[in-house]
This record gives structure tokens, sequence and C-alpha cells, in this order.
């Protein structure tokens, strides 16, 4: 006879159902008796049924892990090839770190606490963090108490040694001068020191650090794009505010809705135009047949149906080898003196970004101008790929700057 005592009779009644009959109705159960068929099915090597679970849960009990997370947040991580629901933990803990940083909530394990930290969707602040770390690391050292007037030397050398590993993935250059004097200074000691001599030189004289460390975080931007990811829109966020390639930051300021997919309404001039004239700034993503790469532009004014070239002192065309590349972007902005040409409206074109990266039969071409500053950069001259797919989204500042 199966002896299972840590099987409820709900979950086991479930389980039996499925060996049987291969179907498992899990619409009127319980979060509790849906993420014990998880477990059991882990232990009984029930892989398609494991994964079935795993996907139900995640899309319809959301707010039972929210009210469970503590629990199923470890219990995940002992569980082998439960992958899926384990991003889908780590995603909630980065965007809701107070799931984390909760005193009600266990102490982390190493490995877990590494990934989370090494995020750059963890929707925190620096401080937050960095205050974080060091109470975990001073939990893992026995017998040390939060007083630092009680510690030795040799305490400090204890806490360096366990949080070193971690100390790259905190993101100093956003921790404030007032915060790293009244938070971080108090813990030199236990921090390597060619960093924390660059720390200082950065915060006495702004100097950026020559160590080799982690962008700041960027958050997540929504954007219902099949072209780019978050990480992508937040940077293009940062363009739109004149941020240099060095100064990238997390925006949730602007909205990206989407106005026009090719792939659904038609890659052709008409189609572009019915779906996104007179909609005010927008974004305009191209990605090449064949390829992996991107193009793209921003209209601060807009598309009209007018045949007429406007001034758009913010306009910038840009490109990404993929999208998800963060370390290959491009960026060419509207020169100066040619600001009055930045956009050029034609009636037999989609998008026209100063003759410079434009649209029109069918094709997407890169001319050899002036009016964009290094267009050499973002892409070959004189070239015109046919578009795969071309996405355009409304623009909206939803925040002051």
């Amino acid at each position: 006879m199966l002896k299972k005592p840590h099987i409820s009779p709900n979950v086991f009644e479930i389980i039996l159902k499925y060996i049987y009959t291969g179907e498992a109705d899990l619409c009127k159960k319980s979060g509790e008796d849906i993420f014990g068929v998880l477990i059991t099915s882990a232990e009984f090597l029930l892989e398609k049924l494991f994964n079935y679970v795993q996907d139900h849960i995640i899309k319809k009990q959301t707010i039972w892990i929210k009210q469970n997370f503590a629990y199923v947040f470890y219990t995940t991580f002992k569980l082998e090839n439960c992958e899926k629901l384990q991003d889908y933990c780590m995603e909630c803990m980065s965007e809701d770190p107070q799931l984390f940083t909760s005193k009600n909530f266990p102490s982390l394990e190493e490995d877990i606490l590494y990934n989370l930290l090494k995020r750059d969707d963890l929707q925190i602040e620096e401080i937050v963090a960095w205050d974080f770390l060091i109470n975990w690391g001073i939990e893992q050292i026995s017998g040390l108490g939060s007083d630092r007037t009680d510690w030795s030397e040799d305490d400090y050398e204890a806490l360096k040694g366990t949080i070193s590993q971690f100390i790259p993935l905190i993101r100093f250059m956003d921790i404030s001068p007032a915060d790293f004097y009244d938070k971080v200074r108090p813990y030199k000691p236990a921090i390597p020191l060619h960093i924390y001599e660059e720390l200082e030189e950065f915060y006495y004289k702004k100097t950026l650090s020559k160590t080799e460390i982690l962008p700041p975080r960027i958050g997540k931007l929504k954007i219902e794009s099949n072209l780019i990811n978050s990480k992508l829109a937040n940077i293009i966020a940062s363009w739109i505010d004149k941020k240099d390639l060095n100064n990238i930051s997390s925006s949730d300021k602007y909205n990206f809705d989407l106005l026009y997919r090719g792939s659904e309404d038609g890659i052709n001039s008409k189609s572009f135009r019915v779906k996104c004239n007179y909609r005010g700034s927008c974004l305009v993503l191209v990605k090449k047949k064949k390829s992996t790469e991107i193009y793209g532009g921003y209209n601060p004014i807009g598309f009209t149906n007018s045949n007429r070239k406007y001034p758009a002192s913010d306009s910038f065309i840009f490109s990404f080898e993929n999208g998800e590349d963060i370390q290959n972007m491009k960026i060419s902005r509207v020169n100066s003196k040619c600001i009055n040409y930045a956009i050029c409206e034609q009636h037999n074109n989609g998008f026209n970004f100063g003759n410079t990266f434009y649209f029109t039969g069918g094709h997407v071409f890169f001319g050899n101008s002036d009016i964009y500053d290094n267009i050499g950069n973002v892409s070959e001259l004189n070239m015109n790929p046919i578009p795969e797919e071309i996405e355009v989204f409304k623009v909206t500042c939803v925040k002051k700057k």
C-alpha cells in the first residue's frame, strides 16, 4: 500500500484521477490544493502534469501566490525543473521588493540573493538594496549584532568576506551623497579598498568608476512590442530626455501605446498613415528582413497629412543589433543647423526623418544626408532594406521631467 501522509486527500484524488484518465481539472480547486498537486507531481515524476500545473498557477493563482509568497518562493526553489515559476517569483520580487525586504520574509539563500541583486529590472531604491545586503550579511554571521560600536576588526572582516561577491551588484552611483555618507561610509572596512576609493572619487569629484560596474537599474517600462524588450524601451525613454549612453536610467514617465503593426495592418505607406496621422509624438521601430537588426526613430511632433518639412529639435534615429541588445546601440540626433528639416512630410511616404531614414514603396531607405549627425554610425548609407516588421507607438509623457 502506498503511504504518503504529507499528501492531502484532495491532492491525492486529483493525482489519482490524472493517472487513470490523463486529465486534471483545476478550475474550482484552491490555490493550496493546486500547489500541492505541483509538489506531488514533481515527486511522482509526472512531467506533463507538472508543466501544466506550473502554467496554471502563474496564470490563474496570482492572488494566492502573493498571499503565500514566502512559502511558494522557498518551495519552488527546492523543486527541480520549475524554472517558469521560479522566474515568475523573481519577477514578482523585482516589481514589489517589499516581498523580500519585509521582516516576515525568511533570509534569502546566497544564490537567490545574488540573482536578485543582479537583475536590472529590480524596482528598488539602491540604498534599500544596500541596507538589505548589510542586514543579510549580519544575519549570516553567528553572534554578530547590528550595533557597530560592539564590532571588532575581525567582525568587519567577517562581514567583508560574506558580502564581497555582492558588492559589484550594488549600483552605488545611484545612491545619493547623503545616503552614502550616512549608510555606506560606516561600513568602509567591509568594502574592498579599491572600490571604496573609486566611490569616494565619484562622490567628491563626480569621476566615473574605473571598475567594471553594472549599469543603473532600468525597471520595467511596459511596451507591447514584438521587436524590443522593456530595457530598450527604457533606453529610448532616456534618449527622449536627452540622456547619453552613459546616463541611462529608469523611466516610468512615458507611456508607449501601439498604433500600428505592419504584419497586422499592412506594411505600406497608406496603412501607416491611416493608423498614425495626427496622433502626436511617435516612436517608429523597424526590423530588417532576414536580420536581427532593429532601426527606429522618434518623431516628437507626430505625423500629419501635409506635404512639407517640419522643425523638430528633439528628433533622433537609432539602431540596435537585436531586440535585446544594450551593448551596441547607436543614436543619431538631428543636426543643430538642420532642425527645420528634421521631419519631412510627403504623401507617398510612411515616415520620413529628414530624407535620412524614411519608408516608401515597401522599402526603408537610409539617405546620405547631413540633417542627422553621424548617420553612418546607425546604418550603412544608401541602404534600402525590405522591412519584415514595422511598429509605431504613440509616446505620451505622464510625469513631468
